[in-house]
């Protein structure tokens, strides 16, 4: 019996054949029917955006006026504010305390030595946890000591260390403003769907107008960056509180403000600490690209060493980053867990007796600074008894570079000429029009005529920009890198999930690839492949890879296992139990690890342009460079759109596969 095709399916494989010979031929179609317009926007239709918001811009730094003060002196004011507290960490942990300037300058009080710093963490994480964390995050610390790069990882602590209390916090504000207000959290889902698609180099230019170059700067990037998530785990944890909790507490006789500090906070903590370990993760991920505005610190000698393309450097500063990362997202869960557990210490033993840790600290403080002068080694790390491990890194890459181009080489050739460069010629081929009509049928299909008006009005949008063209290759290098990084993130999550011991491996492997900074990929890419889009495509597969990888083991493990029994009852072989149960059953996870892949690999196009790529990446790389508030933030929305625009098409895919599946009602 032979089977039919549905009519739907028949129709969809019809317009993907469709649009790919019109992809392949558009341009000599258009040429023979004098039509270029069809495939090139016209540039009278183009409206100049960019002018406008350069123009906003200007009347904002240089005339917008608040009463008697200008904005610049708001902004300015609201700079000095943070700076304060970021310049008294930073003394404590790096500069010391000092009086007088240039060569009257004197210390009153040295910063506090590595021997404490690291006694402080190994306190703190037996406090959190145990002595297993304590030792850990006390090897971490050492770790930056003993490799010589101890006064940038501090740099870099303060700036987190002011960064996450005030994103935190903030974030906390908006997330309780949003529950308390359905309106208002209808109108910040919008902002914060663009504050998190948005790349930060798009507004990196009007940070810089309105509070200056140095590291406030990069502290308000950091923040803008970091919140986001913050503000959409506190709106999930005070929905998620227990109901008849929230009643008891109006039983009880609280007040709106009462009910909330002392009933749903309280009660949604365990979940408010996931957030607050996002925007520890965001703001150390931010630490590189934050330099380029006047952060020190790891991030800064990161970037330094990718200019002077000094591989071995590059890796200690970003190894650096990613031990960094680890101790403090390690105390940040134990700490989180700490806060959903009661401990009662004896009321009846003195100060010293219930805080040992604190007292030994502080003991440990004191004797540093009373005999720091007589002997240096206890404040800072010897500088002569560090190691480097610069030279490996340099010898690895040469080594390969020399022994191995030509492998690289023919590698290189054959995915551009097969994979790369027929893709983009078709993509850059296809007539606009007909990119908006299909995306506008994708969303109807999958979601609805909201969703057709949305892709088709954001694509729309684009295309008036004058971005068109480079928006498509923006398109076909992440859509390239997504479907690299899905056919190898999606077997290693499956392989992840049915194997532990592989499961060990690849997990570790990915925590590396996710804490790694992404300009570190860069460095030994380039020294092997050389600037283009192949080099792109490998680093946008390498940081966008985790995400398809964890998502795929998640759906595999979370497949009912009654389901599974049912299979092998029925006689499925491993192979058919993974090719008919297992991965139908795990396709919503897959499709929304997709999802993040994709956005990864769009927020990575901006870093990408740094290898010499030609997209929208590159558009808001250059209008950094120049300092073209309008033109980054033109490009950085159009990069928004096509974030937005696959967000939304994949979660509507994933929520038609689990009602399909009846997962979903």
């Amino acid at each position: 019996m032979t089977r039919r095709l549905s009519p739907a399916l028949v129709i969809t494989l019809s317009l993907v054949v469709i649009t790919i010979i019109l992809g392949t031929y558009g341009r000599d179609l258009s040429k023979a029917l004098d039509a270029r317009w069809l495939v090139k926007f016209p540039s009278a239709w183009i409206i100049p955006f960019k002018t406008y918001i350069s123009a906003a811009m200007k009347w904002l730094v240089e005339e917008a006026a608040i009463g008697p003060l200008s904005f610049t002196d708001v902004t300015r004011s609201i700079a000095w504010l943070i700076e304060q507290p970021y310049r008294f960490v930073l003394s404590l942990l790096g500069d010391g305390f000092t009086t007088g300037q240039g060569n009257a300058e004197t210390v009153i009080l040295p910063p506090i030595s590595w021997v404490v710093v690291t006694a402080a963490v190994v306190a703190l994480g037996h406090y959190c946890r145990d002595w297993m964390l304590a030792a850990l995050v006390g090897a971490c610390f050492l770790y930056l000591a003993i490799f010589g790069q101890w006064d940038s990882a501090m740099v870099t602590l303060a700036s987190v260390l002011i960064a996450v209390p005030i994103g935190a916090g903030g974030g906390l504000l908006m997330g309780i403003w949003a529950y308390r207000h359905p309106r208002g959290e209808r109108f910040l889902m919008p902002v914060l769907d663009l504050m998190q698609t948005i790349p930060i180099f798009a507004y990196l230019v009007p940070i810089l107008f309105m509070f200056g170059f140095g590291p406030v700067s990069a502290l308000v990037a950091t923040i803008i960056y970091a919140t986001p998530p913050m503000v959409r785990v506190t709106i999930l944890a005070l929905k998620s509180v227990d109901p008849e909790l929230v009643d008891f507490g109006r039983m009880a006789g609280t007040t709106p403000r009462q009910l909330m500090w002392r009933v749903l906070v309280p009660s949604a903590s365990h979940s408010l600490m996931v957030g607050v370990n996002q925007v520890i993760m965001l703001t150390l991920n931010m630490v590189i690209i934050a330099s380029m505005i006047g952060a020190g610190g790891l991030g800064f000698d990161v970037l330094a060493a990718l200019r002077r393309l000094d591989i071995g450097a590059g890796f200690e500063a970003g190894i650096a980053i990613v031990v960094l990362a680890i101790a403090v997202d390690r105390l940040s869960q134990a700490f989180a867990e700490r806060m959903g557990q009661i401990h009662h210490a004896p009321e009846h033993q003195s100060w010293i007796a219930r805080h040992k840790r604190t007292a030994i600290v502080l003991a440990l403080l004191a004797i540093t600074w009373a005999f720091g002068r007589f002997a240096p080694a206890i404040m800072a790390y010897p500088e002569a008894q560090t190691i480097t491990t610069g030279a490996f890194w340099d010898d690895t890459v040469k080594y390969l570079n020399v022994n191995f181009f030509d492998t690289f080489e023919a590698i290189k050739v054959f995915f551009l000429t097969y994979f790369l460069l027929p893709i983009k010629r078709t993509l850059l081929g296809i007539p606009w029009p007909w990119t908006i009509a299909m995306l506008m049928l994708l969303g109807w299909r999958a979601g609805g005529w909201r969703l057709a008006v949305l892709c088709g009005g954001l694509s729309g949008l684009i295309a008036i920009t004058g971005l068109w063209s480079k928006a498509m290759v923006t398109v076909y290098l992440c859509g390239a890198s997504v479907i690299i990084a899905t056919l190898i993130g999606v077997p290693l999550g499956v392989l992840a999930a049915l194997n532990k011991r592989a499961g060990v491996v690849i997990n570790v492997l990915i925590d590396t690839l996710q804490t790694l900074p992404s300009f570190v990929y860069l460095i030994p890419v380039v020294m092997l492949f050389r600037v283009g889009d192949f080099t792109a495509m490998i680093a946008i597969v390498l940081y966008a890879l985790a995400p398809a990888v964890r998502y795929a083991a998640h759906g595999v493990r979370n497949v009912s296992h009654d389901l599974i029994e049912a299979g092998i009852v029925s006689g499925c072989t491993p192979r058919q139990l993974l090719r008919l149960v297992r991965l139908p059953l795990a396709l919503p996870e897959i499709l929304l690890g997709i999802n993040q892949t994709i956005m990864l690999a769009l927020s990575m196009l901006v870093i990408t342009a740094l290898v010499g790529t030609r997209d929208l990446g590159q558009e808001v790389y250059i209008a950094l460079t120049k300092a073209d508030t309008g033109r980054g933030i033109v490009a950085g929305l159009a990069i928004a759109f096509i974030a937005i625009i696959a967000d939304r098409l994949v979660n509507a895919g994933a929520s038609g596969a689990r009602k399909r599946f009846g997962l979903e009602s």
